[in-house]
């Protein structure tokens, strides 16, 4: 970590109030998480990330509109062309597909949601996970963000908290 503030403004829009129903100080961590990101790497400029908390059904229409996938995913990334001077890009969480997959691998909403921000805000500094190698820079960025959040390691499964814990 780098420990240097980017010169960077987070919006975080809270699109669905499920949101905050389910974690009340949501786009709080959303902003932390964008942050923390942010310092973590030397590609960060000057700019802003608008970081968009909404619904699986906005995700899929996203999703299907800009890359042809009709299905909800969990985050979505979309860097700034150079039409847009002064923004780093857009991040969207769909809230069903986020809670689910956290209760899925037994992690905390707050933690699941301060990952995929990280790893979305990542995407727009240009990383990605297309190959192995890429895969294993990206993660190895994710976890060490998420650890300066003081969160646990991302990528580690119920099964291995288990067998961390004994059980």
């Amino acid at each position: 970590m780098t420990g240097r503030p980017a010169p960077v403004e987070i919006s975080v829009e809270v699109e669905d109030a499920g949101w905050t129903a389910l974690l009340p100080e949501a786009a709080a961590l959303a902003d932390e998480a964008a942050r923390a990101a942010l310092a973590a790497d030397a590609r960060a400029a000057a700019g802003e990330v608008v970081v968009l908390l909404t619904n699986d059904a906005e995700v899929r229409a996203l999703n299907a509109r800009f890359r042809g996938k009709d299905a909800a995913t969990n985050v979505l990334s979309f860097p700034a062309g150079p039409l847009a001077p002064g923004a780093l890009g857009d991040i969207a969480l769909a809230l069903g597909v986020c809670a689910r997959e956290a209760k899925a691998q037994g992690k905390s909403l707050a933690h699941h949601l301060q990952h995929l921000v990280a790893h979305g805000v990542l995407h727009l500094l240009g990383y990605d996970h297309q190959d192995e190698a890429e895969a294993e820079t990206m993660e190895a960025k994710e976890r060490a963000i998420m650890a300066e959040l003081g969160a646990p390691d991302p990528y580690l499964t119920r099964e291995d908290l288990g067998a961390r814990h004994g059980d």
